[in-house]
Order: C-alpha cells, then structure tokens, then sequence
C-alpha cells in the first residue's frame, strides 16, 4: 500500500466497506464488481456498498489495512477486500475483516470471538451488512457459520441471488 493512500471518507455510515487491492485483471474485476452490485434476499434488495477503487490500495495485505484503519478516527467492524482470490476463483468471494485488534480487547478469547478473517459471497456481504447495522449479529456470528462451511467461506443464510 503506498503512503499516499488515504483511508475512505465520506461513506455512507450504512455502507458496506469494499477495497478493491487486486489490479491486474480488468474483466475479473468487472464480474466482482457486478456481483456486488447485484440485488439480494428474497425482496431484491438493493446492495448498500462503498467501494474504494484506487491503485493506490494494490496489493494492500490486511496487517496494512488493519494499520491504517488503527489511526482512523472512526469506527469501523468490517472491511472487505476484493483481493487476488477474489479476481482468480469462483464462486467469487471477498475477504471479510475485522477491524478489531488485540489492544482494543479485554482477553485472548474476546479477540478470538470477534477478530480474525474469513472469506464471504457478495451477497453475504450485503446480508452481513444489514445484520452489523441493526447490531442483530456481530462478525463472531459470521465467522462461525463460515468455520462450518467446508471451505470456510460465509455463503449467506439467504438464498444465492440468481444471475
């Protein structure tokens, strides 16, 4: 990440925080973006993102993003990060991570609970989301149900949106 990238401002308090750290593949990039935008949930609901689209983020690792959202004055829970494996497999999934840090916890096993990463659909994203912003679930919640996922990816508790 270089110095001059600036932590995102002027996002919507509700939005989904995505930062796009993979730049070699435009068409790649194209389909991860199209399935974020995409609506979910058995109404059609329209995704709530803000994406960060700058170069100035490539190849950004999340020990990086942890730092530089550390000396952010607001609070985040979550980011996700459209990375390398994000523009490379399919199904298409994006890093979940929390924003929670050591220091920021009373003990080893609160930092267990609500820290760490974990790989998430688009739509998962969204569902996420919606859950962290009424304060209906927390990212420990999450974590759990991709832990028992075979490849440890949330898929949503919600049906896939058909594309």
């Amino acid at each position: 990440m270089s110095d001059r990238a600036k932590w995102p401002a002027g996002r919507d308090k509700d939005a989904a925080l995505i930062i796009r750290t993979d730049y070699n593949d435009e068409p790649a990039w194209a389909a991860v973006r199209a399935a974020l935008l995409t609506a979910w949930g058995e109404d059609d609901i329209e995704p709530v993102v803000h994406i960060v689209d700058d170069p100035e983020w490539a190849g950004t690792t999340p020990a990086e993003v942890l730092r530089a959202a550390s000396t952010h004055a607001e609070r985040y829970e979550v980011v996700h990060l459209a990375d390398r494996t994000s523009m490379r497999e399919t199904p298409v999934t994006l890093l979940a991570l929390s924003l929670l840090t050591r220091d920021r916890c009373e003990d080893d096993e609160e930092f267990e609970a609500y820290g760490g990463a974990f790989r998430v659909v688009p739509h998962g994203i969204h569902e996420m989301n919606a859950n962290l912003m009424i304060a209906a679930m927390d990212f420990g919640d999450f974590a759990e149900a991709a832990r028992s996922d075979p490849e440890g990816v949330f898929r949503g508790f919600s049906e896939a949106p058909t594309v």
